[in-house]
């Protein structure tokens, strides 16, 4: 039997460093990458439902390792050599009732 493996996938964090002469928040970007995230594209459903919440087209969803501390809210990600954009909120599941090693799902949009 195989075992279930993901990909390694690079986050990108927006970090603010401060602010420029207007009040405006400034931001730098930082680069992670976080391994074993599994990647699944999207069902029907689930893409018109997050288009008529966020007005957004939802390609794939991610599922991301128990244990995972980053920001992924709104935040880019990395993977297949395209650029994506987190959007929407996350479907976790308590860690200690989830057989598997992935409790978190967040859906990505093309990032444009």
């Amino acid at each position: 039997m195989a075992k279930i493996k993901g990909i390694t996938v690079t986050l990108i964090n927006k970090i603010e460093t401060g602010k420029d002469s207007f009040g405006h928040p400034v931001y730098k970007e930082s680069r992670v990458n976080v391994e074993n995230v599994l990647v699944a594209p999207a069902g029907t459903t689930e893409i018109v439902d997050m288009f008529n919440l966020t007005g957004k087209k939802g390609v794939y969803n991610l599922a991301i390792p128990k244990g995972d501390n980053h920001v992924w809210k709104d935040q880019k990600v990395e993977f297949f050599g395209e650029l994506w954009q987190v959007i929407g909120l996350a479907q976790e599941g308590i860690a200690d009732n989830i057989p598997l090693s992935w409790n978190q799902k967040w859906m990505v949009a093309r990032y444009e």
